[in-house]
Order: structure tokens, then C-alpha cells, then sequence
């Protein structure tokens, strides 16, 4: 029987990777993102569903669950970025940061566990950062949404498992491709005093200039590998830097 997986924040970055990925292994895909648009992922396929989601709000979330029908595995990749100083991070920024990053993540599982719970089935794999395998500086807020995440990983597997549903963690590595700074909550030079200037200036420049970097390919097939992992094993990091950061080099 053909399975179906559903990947948030699929318009770009990991998720369309993940979407093609599965896609091409025969996989039913059900594409969600705020902006639906076929055309991302080229020719048609009566796999391929591309449907609507904002994970901050419980209505689409609803929307979306009840039109998505059944599905086999929840990949909750949809996230946003934020780059600075700490103390120069409104409030109001760190907040949007959590409703995505975090309370989506926590939204989106809470509305497809029941379905999973009945069938006594599925995997649920919840897609972090390589900022929680070490400390990375001007990543404080973005850092604690997806350390929550793992926590809330490690505890639900305990908790899901009894109902023979598995939680997984995918820890990507960093991404030039998927924009992170220029695609941050706001522009990294509003949230950098000028005292940071000399702080920031050398961790910028590896940013620019990293010795690893991290494919998209390599996140897609770190979920695939997630998704289909019997072993009991809860965290997969993806892509060469994450693989070190894990091996302590």
C-alpha cells in the first residue's frame, strides 16, 4: 500500500527537498505551505497534493488535517530564522520565532496524533537545527525554539510509543541555500549594536565562508532514513557539519 507524508514549509529549502524525495520513491506527498503553488515542483503527479498551512493558526491547521484525509507520517520542517544580539531582539520578534518554530510543531503533531493513536501507527518527525548539537553564538532565541522542540521530541517518543507511534528528530547542519540570514524575522543589522561589531564580525564571516555545509538532499535523506528507522533511534543529524558537531570535531 502506497504511504502518504505530510511536510510543512514545503515551498523551499528541506521541505520541497523532502517533498521531491519522497515523491520519487513512490511516496502519496501532501505539500502544505502558506502560499500554495504547483508549478515548485514542475510536471504534474496525481501524487502530489499542495495544500495551504499556517501553522500559527489553529484553523488552517484544522482545514488542513481534515482535507489531508489519513496520513502515514508528519514531517514538521516549516520554520523561520533570526540572526543577532540578544538584548536588541524585540519581544514581539522572539514570540513570532516560538509560534512557528515551536507552538506549530506542537500544533501540528496534537492534530494528528489522534488519527496515528487509533490506527496505532505512524511517525511524526520533527525537524530542528544543528544550533542544538552546540553552542552558536547570535542564535539565542532561534537556538531555545528548537531546543524546546527537542525536549518536546524526547518526552512525546516515550509517551507516543506505547501507541506504536514513532517521534524522530532531524537535525540539519547549515544551509547556505536556504537563506537563513536573509530570510530572518528581522534584518540582521537592526538586531547588532555597534558594541558587536568586532564580536560579530569573525562569526559572520564563517557564515559566509563555512568549512561544511549542508545539501538539502542530504536533509531529505536523513527524514527518509528518520522515517524509516525500526531501531528505537531518536536523533539523525543531516549533513556533513552536523555529523561533526555530534562527534565533537
Amino acid at each position: 500500500m502506497t504511504k502518504t507524508i505530510l511536510i510543512t514549509g514545503a515551498s523551499s529549502g528541506y521541505g520541497k527537498a523532502t517533498a521531491e524525495y519522497f515523491l520519487s520513491r513512490g511516496w502519496h506527498v501532501i505539500a502544505t505551505m502558506r502560499r500554495p503553488d504547483p508549478a515548485l515542483f514542475g510536471s504534474e503527479d496525481n501524487r502530489l497534493h499542495v495544500l495551504p498551512l499556517d501553522v500559527t493558526s489553529g484553523e488552517s491547521i484544522a482545514a488542513l488535517v481534515k482535507a489531508a484525509g489519513p496520513v502515514d507520517v508528519l514531517v514538521n520542517n516549516a520554520g523561520i530564522g533570526m540572526a543577532g544580539a540578544f538584548e536588541a531582539t524585540p519581544m514581539p520578534a522572539i514570540r513570532k520565532i516560538f509560534d512557528t518554530n515551536t507552538f506549530g510543531v506542537m500544533a501540528m503533531a496534537q492534530a494528528v496524533i489522534p488519527q496515528m493513536r487509533e490506527r496505532r501507527s505512524g511517525t511524526i518527525v520533527n525537524v530542528t537545527s544543528s544550533v542544538t548539537l552546540a553552542p552558536f553564538p547570535l542564535t539565542a532565541a532561534y537556538t531555545a525554539s528548537k531546543q524546546a522542540i527537542e525536549g518536546f521530541s524526547d518526552s512525546l517518543a516515550h509517551e507516543l510509543g506505547y501507541f506504536d507511534i514513532r517521534v524522530k528528530l532531524v537535525e540539519p547542519g547549515y544551509a547556505p541555500t536556504t537563506n537563513f540570514i536573509a530570510n530572518s524575522v528581522l534584518p540582521l543589522d537592526q538586531l547588532l549594536p555597534g558594541d558587536y561589531a568586532e564580536f560579530a564580525r569573525p562569526i559572520l564571516e564563517d557564515f559566509a565562508r563555512p568549512a561544511l555545509t549542508t545539501a538539502e538532499d542530504d536533509v531529505a535523506e536523513a527524514i527518509w532514513n528518520a522515517v524509516h528507522d525500526v531501531s528505537g533511534q531518536l536523533r539523525f543529524p543531516a549533513g556533513p557539519d552536523a555529523v561533526a558537531l555530534t562527534q565533537g570535531s
